[in-house]
């Protein structure tokens, strides 16, 4: 079997295809009409554009005229174009953030299912790879990927119809020009483009390092984050160990580099900024220069100059819009480029089940009987390194199994793949059918949430009277917590390490299992 390995290139693509599935499925109608939503209020204010651009041509040229009574009326006139413009562009943004928060919580959620699914998201922490820090890209970067592509796809359409519309009014509004005796038609427009070329030309240059320096700063800041997480939920075990000092270094050092990745992007940036301050002061001059000689001439009425030099503008900012948003156009690839990635690792993840060993994966199947059978089980580490080979054993009903074996021998490992969680080997394993099988861990987990919640975890549909739960807090010695059922706390950080084990066990006793597994639990009473 050929281990997938998917190119580092075209990833952007790949982030687009598994995103673009909001468009397909269950959520396709939401998705297309938000979609046409979108892009109707998008038109509405194009069309207000358009208006507020020839409100230019009457307001200058009845200035021009000394037309007060015309000079009023278009005050008047504005200020009902500011109210249009104002909500064509208030409805867009809402348009527009409720399919940015839509698509993003669809993401979100098929990120977490294929993460979450057939204990993917355990196997990944064992196999590892370049997916470092998931939680940082179905967050985070799953947000700005969708954000800022939903920003980029309206704005490039807006850019196209606008550089569409102002063309024609600057085409018919600019005229032609005599140069050196020869008739140049639509030279407003010849020289809009010319110009724009220049400037995203060089934009470009100044701007194509900049997507490496972005990502390399988000994977920091990333590492950045992971870290504090880290020094955070071990805590106590640090400050007992004496750990301070060391973990303040490592996070200064890992500080400082984030920090040499922030001036990356900095010198990048400020070589771009000189093009567009300088670009800020020189985009609204030159249609007036060029317009000019024109009006001295008296081709063109004040009105006119100033209706050209504001689609001028509009046609130039059109023509420049993806060099204008190179920053973000960066921080989009960066963060698209990174959930890729995450993707890309899952695949990965896929391909290394049944590459090694005899069968495809270790089967969890339905035992004929009401004993558990491991029959020619064999389980190997995802390299493809055999720990335990051909096991056959049949556990009886009411029967009492003790596993030993050498530290790294493969007993938690065993534990593991009985769980589902390990599918790395061949073999099978059957577990009478709706047989209910609980894990105790040497370190249990502990959900966000109250103490009753965290007894009954992860069976939250169990209800039973708090007498139920005192009398099964008494029995495990923790009687000191029965008055505190419904009290929502950080129980891991509250809880000692024999209260945690304790607790996993009055679990067990409030839903007592067909078939309880434990796992050295223990190791702190």
């Amino acid at each position: 079997m050929t281990r997938f390995v998917p190119p580092a290139k075209g990833r952007a693509r790949r982030f687009l295809k598994f995103s673009l599935g909001f468009w397909r499925g269950d959520t396709k109608r939401r998705a297309w009409l938000l979609s046409v939503g979108v892009v109707c209020f998008l038109l509405a204010n194009l069309g207000a554009a358009l208006a507020v651009n020839r409100w230019h041509k009457y307001f200058f040229d009845a200035l021009e005229r000394k037309d007060l009574a015309t000079i009023w009326f278009s005050v008047g006139l504005i200020i009902g174009l500011a109210v249009l413009s104002a909500g064509t562009s208030a409805a867009l943004l809402h348009m527009r953030m409720r399919l940015q928060i839509r698509w993003r919580e669809w993401l979100a959620e098929s990120l977490f299912a294929r993460w979450l699914s057939q204990r993917r998201f355990y196997q990944l922490s064992i196999v590892g790879g370049d997916a470092e820090n998931p939680e940082a890209r179905m967050s985070d970067d799953a947000r700005l990927g969708v954000e800022l592509l939903v920003d980029f796809s309206l704005g490039v359409l807006n850019a196209v119809l606008a550089a569409v519309s102002f063309i024609g009014v600057l085409w018919f509004i600019g005229g032609g020009l005599e140069i050196g005796g020869f008739y140049v038609p639509g030279y407003l427009v010849i020289a809009c483009i010319i110009y724009s070329a220049l400037t995203s030309g060089t934009m470009y240059l100044l701007g194509a390092p900049l997507v490496r320096r972005v990502e390399e700063k988000a994977a920091g800041e990333a590492q950045l984050r992971y870290e504090l997480t880290c020094v955070k939920d071990s805590a106590e075990t640090i400050a007992l160990i004496g750990g301070d000092e060391d973990e303040r270094e490592r996070l200064n050092e890992t500080l400082r580099d984030v920090v040499v990745r922030w001036y990356g992007v900095m010198v990048q940036q400020g070589r771009m900024t000189w093009l567009i301050g300088s670009n800020m002061v020189l985009a609204p001059v030159i249609p007036l220069l060029l317009g000019a000689p024109k009006y001295l001439s008296g081709e063109l009425s004040l009105g006119s100059l100033m209706q050209a030099a504001a689609a001028f503008v509009q046609v130039m900012t059109a023509l420049n819009w993806l060099a204008d948003n190179s920053m973000r156009l960066a921080d989009w690839f960066a963060s698209a480029q990174r959930v890729a990635e995450l993707n890309d690792a899952l695949d990965r993840l896929d391909a290394t089940i049944g590459k090694h060993g005899r069968s495809e994966t270790i089967e969890i199947r339905d035992s004929p009987d009401d004993c558990v059978h491991l029959c020619a089980l064999h389980i190997s580490q995802h390299d493809g390194k055999l720990m335990i080979a051909d096991a056959e054993l049949v556990i009886q009903p009411g029967e009492k199994v003790l596993v030993r074996g050498e530290s790294g021998s493969g007993k938690s490992t065993l534990i593991r793949a009985i769980a589902g969680l390990w599918p790395w080997g061949g073999g099978e394993i059957l577990i009478p059918p709706k047989a209910l099988v609980s894990f105790i861990p040497q370190k249990p987990y502990f959900p966000l949430g109250t103490l009753r919640e965290a007894l009954v975890y992860p069976h939250a549909e169990l209800d039973l009277p708090n007498e139920k739960f005192e009398n099964v807090l008494v029995r495990c010695g923790l009687s000191h917590l029965a008055s505190r059922l419904d009290e929502s706390d950080n129980w891991t950080s509250v809880l000692s390490g024999g209260e945690q084990q304790r607790v996993a066990f009055a679990r067990a006793m409030l839903n007592p299992p067909d078939i309880l597994i434990l796992d050295e639990p223990t190791s702190a009473l």
